[in-house]
């Protein structure tokens, strides 16, 4: 007579692929976010109340 063996338990928890497709989704996720931000946010906002608009200096006048 043979031997009877348990069977091999289910994998409990997200196995390693499931873990690398999470990872790919995730960075894939955080690219395209990033991407929209850069594109959507005005670049050219006004500076900050506190601070002085950047400006070249005025040229000083000859004696």
């Amino acid at each position: 007579m043979g031997r009877h063996r348990r069977p091999a338990a289910p994998a409990k928890g997200p196995t390693r692929e499931a873990r690398r497709r999470l990872t790919a989704g995730l960075a894939g996720a955080s690219a395209l976010v990033a991407t929209v931000l850069a594109l959507t946010v005005d670049p050219a906002a006004p500076p900050a109340p506190d601070r002085a608009p950047a400006t070249a200096p005025e040229p000083q006048a000859a004696p």
